[in-house]
């Protein structure tokens, strides 16, 4: 600044001088006429006020200029502490994170020296296991070979039972009744050899068989003829709580295991109580609670059934919340008059021939199912009508969903069509979890014993409302 303020005077002087010299020239001028000394003297007192008023001007603009400067100095200071002191900054936080980089490598070198020994011991651990995966794989496989070993020998002896039981309940059906006062057989299966000596093993076998149901015929005394066609049966399904039919809904106890007594020729007594369904109503529906609680891989479904229509609808039906066809017994969409489709996990299911049921008779029916190679046989009236396997096999049915009688589900509980609604009667129902027998099968039909393990029964019924009723009948013939 104090340059500046020489370079002011200095330029200050000098203009002093030259306005001087213009004075004393004016005054030295021949051309003009020389004035009064006081009128010399007040014009250079005003050329000097002029003066001093632009010089004033002058200095004024000098000072602001001035002061501009100072500030725009003293700010450039400020700046340059404000950058010495972030440089400052910046080299303590070079300097700490070049310590933590520092830091940081030592823990990776740690780290990559730490994962290199756990790579080694993975690659061992997987060479270990992948040797115990094979091994297992080995036993596994074996056991499979073992478990398809005991399948086929577990289907071969089922097949074995059902048509040895099928056998024997032909050989009771070529008896003829015995009446009372008499013990005269019909005509026999097997010719009766008159020499002890030419009896081979089959024939010994036939003729025990005889012996047998000969003592049994007698000890019953009069039943139906057993050569008369006998048909039906209907599977009930349910879940949810409902009118109750019998008093108590709690798990079905097996009903006492005494033989019935028909009170004449060809009567059926004493099975329990008949659940009726007169019209095709989407209110006639029954629920069996508490349905299936656990997993299925087999099922056994007998039942006296008598049709009131020229069609069977639909005598059981099981859906879940993903399927609302995991068990369906139903003869809307059968090909031919009288069958039924027996529906495990829809689509798939096989037709059943139920013709018999058809002509307004009682008939029991019993179809059974087990997932060991999808083996599944149907009985009417004891006799062995159908059977196949490959059907679901392998397969299991959930628990949990909703089981009903009469009436096709289209979801769980409902979505119920009057064209599939089951029209007629049913009694002496029951569900097992397990295959049946022939010889279950059998006395399970005559009356002569009641299987033991049952999961459901009527005693499991619950009314949803419409028109089904309960009758409680002592033979099934004077039911309505």
């Amino acid at each position: 600044m104090g340059c500046l303020w020489r370079k002011t005077l200095s330029f200050f002087l000098v203009f002093v001088t030259v306005y001087l010299h213009g004075a004393s020239s004016q005054e030295a001028s021949p051309a003009g006429p020389r004035k009064p000394f006081f009128e010399r003297l007040r014009r250079l007192e005003e050329q000097f006020r002029r003066f001093q008023a632009v010089t004033l001007t002058h200095l004024q603009s000098v000072a602001s200029n001035y002061n501009v400067s100072y500030n725009v100095d003293v700010r450039f200071r400020s700046l340059a502490e404000e950058s010495q002191a972030v440089a400052q900054a910046v080299n303590r936080s070079q300097a700490a994170v070049q310590g933590e980089l520092a830091q940081l490598k030592a823990w990776v070198r740690k780290l990559q020296h730490r994962s290199r020994k756990v790579d080694k011991r993975l690659r061992a651990l997987g060479l270990t296991l992948g040797e115990r995966s094979q091994q297992q794989a080995r036993e596994r496989k074996a056991h499979e070979a073992q478990g398809d070993a005991l399948q086929d020998s577990l289907a071969r002896l089922e097949g074995l039972v059902h048509s040895q039981g099928a056998r024997l309940a032909a050989l009771e059906g070529w008896l003829p009744v015995a009446h009372p006062g008499t013990t005269a057989l019909g005509p026999a299966l097997v010719p009766a050899p008159t020499q002890p000596g030419l009896l081979g093993p089959s024939s010994l076998k036939l003729q025990r068989d005889r012996q047998e149901l000969q003592a049994a015929s007698e000890h019953r005394g009069p039943r139906q003829d057993s050569s008369a066609p006998l048909q039906g049966t209907r599977e009930p399904p349910g879940s949810g709580s409902h009118r109750v039919l019998n008093e108590t809904a709690t798990a079905p106890k097996d009903p006492p295991r005494q033989a019935w007594s028909p009170r004449g020729p060809g009567e059926i007594c004493g099975v329990g109580p008949t659940l009726v369904f007169p019209n095709a109503s989407t209110k006639n529906v029954v629920f069996l609670s508490p349905g299936f609680v656990t997993a299925l891989r087999a099922v056994s479904f007998c039942s006296w059934v008598r049709t009131a229509s020229g069609h069977l609808g639909t005598l059981l039906s099981y859906a879940t919340e993903d399927n609302d066809n995991k068990l369906v017994l139903h003869g809307r969409d059968s090909l031919l008059p009288g069958s039924i489709h027996f529906v495990i996990g829809d689509p798939v299911f096989r037709e059943l021939p139920l013709q018999p049921l058809l002509d307004g008779q009682w008939h029991h029916i019993c179809v059974i199912w087990t997932s060991t190679q999808g083996r599944y046989w149907l009985h009417v009236d004891r006799r062995l009508v159908a059977t196949g396997s490959h059907f679901r096999e392998g397969y299991e049915i959930p628990p949990g969903g909703s089981l009903v009688l009469g009436q096709e589900q289209d979801s769980v509980g409902g979505g119920f069509d009057s064209s599939e609604a089951f029209m007629g009667s049913m009694s002496g129902l029951a569900i097992w979890d397990r295959a049946l027998v022939p010889g279950e099968v059998a006395n399970l039909a005559i009356g002569k014993e009641f299987p033991t393990g049952a999961i459901l029964t009527l005693a499991n019924a619950a009314l949803a409302g419409g028109f089904v009723q309960r009758a409680n009948c002592t033979c099934l013939e004077h039911c309505p």
